[in-house]
């Protein structure tokens, strides 16, 4: 029997189908420029992007305190919805993924920590409305990643088993996620990570260097057979 590509593909947002740190160093740099400072690079904001609004605030103003910090979170996600999808682009080979996933009945969807109203902005700024089959944010209920709720709701969403799901992610709490859901992973290590951590220790099902390598479905975990 021909190896599959499993019934059903979850996705991490940032840092795994899209490339967003452009359109958060766009962000972090207007709210710099606002108070007289001078822009960050690239790569001083880059590795920051999937640990989430709070971690890119402290990169950008490392002298705050976590309450200063906390205080700022507002204005960073109202300046980031006006530059949301101005800059950032899909990591290459993405479309041709989901594109072979469609094409092999797999459905697809997003289990993200940004909050659901701009993942949903994203998604239909990509032209993905009618594509993503399950779309949770980070407050689409009350506990996000690395707790097992998101994945384990998308899951129910789609009436299907977690066991029956794979959950693609770049960060350590995705893969906390899929194993505390009882979901196979794949680490994305295209994706944002901090100087020093190990996707190794993370302990994913697989580890992925590109999009174009989840083309080939023996790159995939083995998921549970239908009951």
């Amino acid at each position: 029997m021909a190896v599959q590509f499993p019934p059903v593909a979850l996705f991490d947002l940032d840092g795994t189908l899209l490339d967003s740190a452009p359109d958060m160093l766009a962000t972090a740099n207007r709210m710099l420029a606002a108070r007289g400072r001078p822009p960050l690079a690239l790569a001083q904001l880059r590795q920051h992007v999937s640990k989430g609004a709070r971690a890119m605030i402290g990169a950008s103003f490392p002298e705050l305190d976590a309450a200063a910090r906390e205080a700022l979170v507002p204005e960073f996600l109202a300046v980031y919805r006006e530059e949301l999808g101005r800059h950032g682009r899909l990591f290459d080979g993405v479309d041709a993924l989901l594109e072979a996933l469609e094409g092999a009945g797999t459905r697809w969807g997003i289990v993200t920590n940004k909050p659901e109203y701009l993942a949903r902005e994203v998604v239909a700024g990509l032209g993905w409305g009618q594509r993503c089959a399950v779309l949770v944010g980070g407050d689409t209920f009350p506990e996000k990643k690395p707790h097992p709720m998101p994945l384990l709701e998308a899951a129910r969403r789609l009436g299907t088993e977690p066991a029956r799901c794979v959950y693609v992610g770049d960060d350590e709490r995705d893969v906390v996620a899929a194993r505390g859901a009882g979901m196979p992973s794949i680490a994305a290590l295209w994706g944002y990570r901090l100087d020093g951590e190990d996707p190794a220790a993370w302990r994913a099902d697989v580890l992925a260097a590109r999009p174009r390598e989840l083309l080939d479905p023996a790159r995939w975990p083995r998921v549970r057979a239908a009951a």
